[in-house]
């Protein structure tokens, strides 16, 4: 049971180390640099834009799981799957729009085996973030509650997260935010 929460801290590591190697690229000329600025403060205000709706959200939810279900433990571990599947949204955009520079300047100066590279660690943060924090919020909330009845309210509040932050974004990125939801419904039910 314990290995669970082990292996997950182990995927935010290896997320973390795949970060830490995209940003250690070089990102280009100036003007690149400049057009990657724009693009990171459009996703940022996106985010932003996007978060400040899911509060609201995530608000409502909570109140009608507690009372809807009478289970506020559930509702508190819906907010839990909400924030770390925010969470993995965030780390992901974040350095999926560092990726995008980088690997461009890769292939400019290196070829194309350079630029998959950088693009694969870039693609793969967000794939250990989805899977490391699924898998650590579900285990840490079975091994807190000893209940596995309340997995729903993670899985629920991570799935609608990350169903929501689909219908919201734009064209062309909602297949890999859709990949999203299938981990933490995975790991919720591996428990079971």
């Amino acid at each position: 049971m314990y290995l669970v929460p082990i292996a997950a801290v182990l995927a935010l590591l290896f997320a973390t180390y795949l970060a830490a190697k995209v940003n250690k690229q070089d990102e280009g000329t100036e003007r690149m640099k400049e057009i990657a600025g724009a693009i990171a403060e459009g996703a940022r205000a996106f985010l932003t834009a996007e978060y400040k709706i899911l509060v609201i959200f995530v608000l409502v939810l909570f109140v009608l799981i507690g009372f809807g279900i009478g289970s506020w433990v559930t509702a508190v571990c819906f907010v839990i799957g909400a924030l770390f599947s925010t969470v993995a949204g965030y780390c992901g955009m974040t350095v999926a729009t560092k990726a995008n520079v980088r690997t461009a300047n890769a292939a400019r100066q290196g070829g194309m085996n350079r630029a998959l590279s950088v693009a694969f660690s870039g693609g793969a943060v967000m794939g250990m973030c989805v899977a490391g924090l699924g898998a650590l919020g579900v285990s840490v909330v079975y091994i807190i509650t000893g209940n596995v009845d309340v997995l729903s309210g993670f899985s629920l509040g991570a799935s609608s997260i990350a169903l929501f932050s689909t219908s919201v974004t734009p064209k062309g990125t909602h297949i890999a935010i859709l990949g999203e939801t299938t981990p933490f419904l995975a790991a919720a039910f591996c428990i079971k």
